[in-house]
């Protein structure tokens, strides 16, 4: 008994060490941000400059020129090369920006503007730079609502190229913020924002691969769309302004309930009953200028990979694709659900005379110290999301 209870102990200490080394290897991240990212940018734009040469570069992207321009076409294929670069590039970028814009800028604000204590000076700054980033989104991209149009002529095999960009730059934010979840102090549904960024990773590079960019980009519309008033709120949280955050409460869950569980539903919807009506199983083979099909749709099961790898090669639409990007969509909207669960408690306190208070404290490791108001529990092809 006394060797069994020596082992658990070791046990517990060599897990309480690890954890210690985890925490202290994350906040020597989490404090050179700035430094390791651009620093990595600027060492791989040497390592690919002569890509800063391209024939077509965005004029509001030069340093991170779009590849698989077609002059002809002036529309943009998938390159897998080239995009992969392009991901990295505005990865390092999103990272580098974010923690000097709330080190330089935001942090020195929140503490101008009245905000006490590190804690919520950090939480300030981390809020408003979602708010920045979803509003320059939102100025900057365009959105589909007929939902058969989503489906028609598929595949296009070539976007333009602002779609590709947002496209591609969302991808890079989503992995960012899995980076994220795990320098900042860890939240209570942390498991579930990170399977959450999971499903979208893995949906974003899915719907680009099969060339589902349109569908796609509407449901990244709808999954952020709550990020034009949550980060707002919760600024105005952390300056004082409870009344001003409850109006917007309201806001928030309307503007919720609509894109998230009635437009999304409806797009779901959609993907299992018009998108095998409009898109029959088919298979299509080359470049957009010298596609080939509709093709049978062949047994071998690599078909499914090859997108991936090669952007001219065979790619196939069946409906048990289609079904499996639906299983992605409906594990969203489960999560979405959960965190649906919390907004209906924070209702509840505010009919009761409260004001919108979380109901779940801030991190896992303090269940007491500053409830978070109006909670972080968002989702995304959409951020809590």
């Amino acid at each position: 008994m006394e060797l069994k209870a020596k082992d658990q102990q070791q046990s517990k200490s060599a897990n309480t060490s690890s954890s210690i080394r985890l925490s202290e290897w994350a906040q020597w991240l989490e404090e050179r941000q700035i430094s390791l990212s651009f620093g990595s940018l600027f060492a791989l734009l040497l390592a690919h400059g002569h890509t800063l040469e391209s024939d077509h570069a965005s004029r509001k992207a030069k340093l991170l020129a779009l590849a698989s321009y077609n002059p002809r076409t002036g529309r943009y294929a998938v390159g897998p090369g080239g995009d992969a670069r392009i991901v990295l590039s505005l990865l390092l970028l999103l990272t580098g920006l974010r923690a000097a814009a709330m080190k330089l800028v935001l942090s020195p604000l929140a503490a101008r503007w009245g905000v006490r204590g590190r804690k919520d000076a950090v939480r300030f700054a981390e809020q408003a730079w979602m708010l920045i980033y979803y509003n320059y989104l939102y100025y900057t991209s365009s959105y589909f609502l007929d939902m058969e149009a989503l489906w028609t002529d598929w595949p296009q095999r070539e976007v333009g190229g602002l779609m590709k960009f947002y496209t591609l730059a969302q991808l890079a934010f989503w992995m960012q913020q899995v980076l994220v979840i795990h320098l900042e102090q860890r939240r209570k549904d942390h498991w579930q924002m990170l399977g959450h960024h999971v499903v979208t990773i893995a949906l974003i590079v899915a719907e680009y691969a099969y060339h589902q960019t349109r569908v796609g980009n509407l449901i990244m519309v709808l999954m952020d769309v709550i990020d034009l008033f949550l980060p707002l709120a919760k600024c105005l949280k952390y300056l004082g302004f409870t009344w001003i955050c409850d109006v917007l409460f309201g806001f928030f869950v309307l503007s919720w309930v609509l894109a998230r569980h009635v437009l999304f539903v409806i797009t779901c919807w959609s993907v299992y009953s018009d998108l095998p009506r409009v898109t029959p199983d088919a298979c299509y083979r080359g470049p957009a200028e010298r596609l080939r099909g509709p093709l049978p749709v062949p047994d071998d099961p690599s078909r499914f990979l090859e997108p991936f790898v090669d952007p001219s090669g065979m790619v196939c639409f069946t409906k048990n694709i289609a079904y499996g990007f639906l299983a992605f969509l409906l594990s969203l909207q489960l999560m979405m659900v959960v965190w649906f669960t919390f907004i209906v408690k924070i209702i509840l306190k505010i009919l009761k005379g409260e004001r919108a208070e979380d109901v779940r404290s801030d991190t896992e490791e303090d269940e007491d110290d500053g409830e978070d108001e109006l909670g972080d529990g968002k989702s995304s092809l959409g951020n809590k999301q």
